[in-house]
């Protein structure tokens, strides 16, 4: 009688770690690394996943599907767990503090991926030009830049992006959205970065450092720039005349030359323009808007060259000068 039980023990252990084949048995480290391949491929970027629900969850981002709602502000997210991790933002739980900074994150990998800040760590390289990246994903957009990669398309003018958060920042261009607004002037912003490197004018603050020539600057990406001038760097090369240049921006300005891309639109005439300033200063014709004011006599100018050139009045400068004749001997 034990025997038998001792049998039917085993037998009942041997089914609990063992799955039985038409051929063989399979052990349970088998069976879980036959059940861990990605049969589960998306029809529209041709992604795998290990379950049919995560890749009906990913299929969400194609979609625009955002099924889970924040009952606080009715903002909405295609998956729960970034829903549960932006309730956070709400109910002010931050748990994961940095030591060096005292900023807090809701989430473990935010503050692991910003304590990479103070320690300078990039671990991830891009194998294609060398470039480092603190995090993941940024290489991960990066290497788009090589590959050619732009999957999110404007539907207005179909100029297309690696990133979905640069699409959505360009279609404020069309919509003239402006939802960042400064308390100090009034001057409104697109871009949550330009806003913050906007209110440095207001405090004064110029936190990036030139080690070469002592110059302030407030943003982290005009030193970088900056720091061409003295290595006479221009990486930038346009593919159509091959000119190059030291700011990726000038070379995109430059590259719209080319293509006749003018993306920034007056919607009081229609007209359009290739860079924001031209834009900017077209709408002062509509408006009558003249925003450079002299500090002496308090007139008003559209255009800072204009204030400049007034300027010159109260202080008796002279920006051009005659040179003196070669034929006049002094006394």
């Amino acid at each position: 009688m034990e025997e038998n039980a001792e049998s039917e023990e085993s037998s009942e252990v041997g089914e609990k770690f063992y799955v039985k084949t038409e051929e063989k048995y399979l052990s349970c480290s088998q069976t879980t690394s036959d059940f861990s391949l990605k049969n589960f491929t998306c029809p529209q970027c041709g992604k795998s996943f290990s379950n049919k629900q995560s890749l009906k969850l990913h299929i969400g981002v194609h979609s625009g599907e955002k099924p889970f709602t924040c009952d606080q502000c009715g903002r909405s997210f295609t998956l729960k767990g970034t829903l549960k991790d932006h309730t956070k933002i709400h109910t002010g739980e931050n748990l994961h503090t940095c030591i060096q900074c005292g900023k807090s994150f809701t989430k473990r990998g935010a503050l692991e991926d910003h304590m990479k800040i103070h320690t300078g760590e990039k671990p991830h390289t891009c194998d294609q030009c060398g470039k480092s990246f603190a995090k993941k994903g940024a290489l991960k957009d990066h290497m788009k830049i090589h590959t050619g990669e732009k999957l999110h398309t404007c539907d207005q003018c179909g100029k297309s992006f690696t990133k979905k958060g640069a699409l959505k920042d360009h279609m404020k261009i069309h919509t003239g959205e402006k939802p960042h607004m400064c308390d100090q002037c009034g001057k409104t912003f697109r871009k949550s970065c330009t806003f913050k490197s906007h209110l440095r004018s207001h405090s004064g603050e110029r936190p990036f450092n030139c080690d070469h020539c002592g110059k302030n600057f407030f943003r982290a990406d005009a030193l970088k720039d900056h720091l061409k001038v003295h290595t006479k760097e221009k990486p930038y090369v346009c593919c159509f005349c091959g000119r190059s240049f030291g700011q990726i921006s000038s070379l995109k300005l430059h590259q719209k030359r080319h293509s006749g891309v003018k993306d920034h639109m007056c919607f009081e005439c229609g007209k359009t323009f290739v860079r924001d300033a031209e834009l900017k200063l077209h709408q002062s014709t509509h408006t009558g808007e003249k925003p450079y004011q002299c500090l002496q006599c308090d007139k008003r100018f559209k255009r800072s060259e204009y204030l400049k050139s007034h300027e010159r009045i109260h202080t008796g400068e002279k920006q051009y000068q005659c040179p003196p004749f070669p034929w006049i001997v002094p006394k």
